[in-house]
């Protein structure tokens, strides 16, 4: 029988998902499961307590909540043997968008069950995990608008989560005015790019933007490699070009879009920026190390989205 951990976060998303927890105990037991259940004080807390289930050898600590919970509980599983499985519950959950998963609401309810039904018989695939400024992440990391756009809005209230597309749009907006980009020196694999940028983002996935935009369709999530996007201007016309353009695909073949693939980069400004990870904010500078650990974390994916890795294990 295989152990379990469900580390669910109770301020994620736009409904508490804490009493709906214990329904996913039953099919997780018949499919061979023997599941804990804890809830996560704060970040910090949710990367110690999956680091500690690792050290207690459990098979699999399933994050409940959104993409910044994900990005926490991957933290302390990086290079262990205990795997990562999600449950979406937060409020945009790209992670789970790009696997194939429906997100928890009080309105679907069941949808945090049948989740669990997909990862509870699967077999543990190895995918990249990157190092920004020694901090991993799953997903992206990035500098410029949306690292200053989420600054602002992150931690949200409840309330805010559930108007969270205009509130987060209508705030970009809002910092796009004021924003004029920063020059930026991007050194990729020791390829120097200069430019002046509105956005430089790493990602690991294919999606952006909320799962509105496939930045990268074509990323695989263990070939130990990620893309640098670098989103030049200077304006608000500027940034709604680019939004247009992520979202319709104009991107891969704009002249002001460049995708730099890249296994370690050195993003560095004269000016402070502000730096994103997996969604949260963390503390910014004018220097930014990003790194990629190949097939260093084991998560649980669903069958369906193997075709988002390059060397499935099957």
């Amino acid at each position: 029988m295989r152990k379990g951990l469900l580390l669910y976060n109770p301020t994620a998303g736009r409904y508490p998902v804490g009493r709906f927890v214990r329904g996913i105990i039953k099919p997780l037991r018949a499919a061979g499961w023997n599941v804990d259940i804890a809830e996560t004080l704060s970040g910090t807390h949710a990367t110690q307590t999956a680091h500690q289930a690792a050290q207690e050898k459990y098979d699999a600590v399933f994050a409940i909540g959104g993409d910044g919970t994900v990005g926490q509980v991957a933290s302390g599983l990086v290079h262990t043997e205990t795997a990562l499985g999600v449950l979406p519950a937060g409020t945009t959950n790209v992670w789970a968008i790009e696997q194939g998963q429906k997100p928890f609401s009080w309105f679907q309810w069941w949808n945090l069950r049948e989740n669990a039904k997909l990862l509870a018989k699967v077999e543990p695939q190895k995918v990249d995990v990157g190092l920004c400024n020694d901090r991993p992440f799953l997903l992206w990391a990035g500098v410029g608008l949306d690292a200053e756009t989420i600054r602002k809005i992150e931690p949200r209230h409840r309330f805010f989560k559930h108007v969270s597309v205009p509130h987060f749009f209508a705030t970009t907006v809002w910092e796009a005015t004021f924003w004029h980009g920063l020059d930026l020196r991007v050194y990729a694999d020791g390829q120097l790019v200069e430019g002046h940028y509105l956005v430089a983002v790493a990602t690991n996935i294919r999606h952006y933007a909320g799962g509105m935009s496939l930045i990268s369709p074509d990323a695989f999530l263990d070939d130990g490699e990620m893309d640098m996007w670098l989103l030049s201007g200077d304006s608000l016309a500027d940034t709604f070009r680019h939004f247009f353009d992520l979202v319709s695909g104009r991107h891969l073949t704009s002249e002001h879009a460049r995708r730099i693939p890249f296994h370690t980069a050195r993003v560095e400004s004269d000016a402070t920026f502000s730096i994103q990870v997996d969604g949260d904010p963390v503390l910014g500078g004018r220097q930014v190390e990003i790194t990629t650990l190949p097939r260093a974390l084991k998560v649980l994916m669903p069958e369906n989205a193997l075709q988002l890795l390059k060397y499935p294990k099957r």
